[in-house]
């Protein structure tokens, strides 16, 4: 499939996507407890940094450098390149720092507010620590000086190379009386900018949003269980749903009233995140037809939750659009059907 760059679709899939990990990690704080939550956000992060961090490495061009370096450097273009606002620091060729200021990409908005600590430090448990052993390297660790969920001005530290093995609960260190020299944009690596088209940059934006939700909603289910993982998963995408309904609506320029509109909104979302979309008419009612998931398209056997707590975004948008629609799943790919189908008409007042 050829996808046309939608720029706007784009950007309406980053914001509910984004909106979407926001919002479920908060659903895991407030209903199931801050403990659950730091596991599914250690699972999540640990998750990518397998997957994500080694291969990065050379893309950026990183996998040369020394390692505390090329780890610091990792952190800050990769995060830069995804819209976060983060900075960079050398000190040796045995430690740089970086540093994410307010506002946190992450906590949209005061979502901040709601953050305990043990899910921030979680974030660095799953990725930061690990990268001396994804790299062999068992002498390298991250030391965290500042974490704004606990009222410090960013989240910050640094990686360092020391002269012995680290245990492994060594591997993540605590240091709040350290603090992160100045930033110098000036001196901070930088990626060539012709090779940065506004196309690829928004789609890079798109898929940074995306990448987190392909990690932490299956990792939910695993680590709670279907039934509560998919329940919470679910209650977070309808929430998110109705509450970014008119961001996104704005992002498209509008969406025209009634069932077709709500089908037209669907299907470009849908072709906005990498999936092929038909609309068809069907009486009354209008059928979304998609035969691709790009979202889960490197996940095997998936649960049936999974697709279930997904689609609660789609009936949260739904709701807002028109508190009178009704949004059918007709055709399910992952159960045997030949595609993803949605009927969407109007229920009886």
């Amino acid at each position: 499939m050829i996808e046309r760059d939608d720029l706007p679709a784009f950007d309406a899939i980053e914001a509910l996507y984004h909106a979407y990990l926001t919002g479920f990690i908060l659903t895991l704080v407030s209903r199931a407890g801050p403990r659950q939550a730091a596991e599914v956000v250690f699972r999540t992060f640990r998750r990518q940094q397998l997957a994500r961090f080694l291969p990065g490495l050379r893309k950026l061009g990183l996998d040369r450098l020394p390692h505390a370096v090329a780890c610091a450097q990792y952190h800050y273009l990769s995060n830069k390149v995804g819209g976060v606002k983060v900075e960079y620091v050398y000190e040796s060729d045995r430690k740089a720092w970086v540093r994410y200021p307010p506002p946190r990409w992450i906590w949209s908005g005061t979502a901040i507010c709601g953050i305990p600590s043990e899910v921030s430090r979680a974030m660095l448990l799953g990725w930061h620590a690990n990268n001396g052993p994804v790299l062999g390297n068992p002498r390298l660790g991250f030391v965290c000086t500042g974490q704004t969920s606990d009222g410090q001005p960013g989240l910050e530290g640094y990686y360092q190379e020391y002269d012995h093995d680290l245990a492994p609960e060594d591997r993540l260190r605590f240091s709040p009386g350290e603090e992160c020299p100045p930033f110098d944009p000036a001196l901070a690596p930088a990626l060539p900018a012709d090779a940065w088209p506004k196309a690829r940059l928004r789609k890079v934006l798109r898929n940074y949003a995306m990448e987190y939700i392909v990690s932490i909603l299956p990792e939910a289910i695993v680590a709670l269980g279907p039934a509560e993982g998919g329940r919470l998963a679910g209650a977070a995408a309808r929430l998110t749903g109705m509450h970014c309904f008119d961001e996104t609506a704005t992002l498209l320029g509008g969406v025209a009233p009634g069932p077709e509109g709500f089908a037209q909104y669907l299907a470009r979302l849908a072709r906005g995140q990498g999936d092929d979309a038909t609309v068809r008419q069907d009486g009354d009612a209008w059928i979304v037809r998609q035969t691709t998931w790009q979202l889960m398209r490197e996940r095997e056997n998936l649960p049936r939750e999974a697709f279930d707590a997904w689609n609660e975004l789609w009936v949260g948008t739904a709701l807002a659009h028109d508190r009178w629609l009704r949004l059918d799943v007709i055709g399910r790919r992952d159960l045997g059907d030949p595609a993803w189908e949605w009927r969407i008409g109007r229920r009886a007042r």
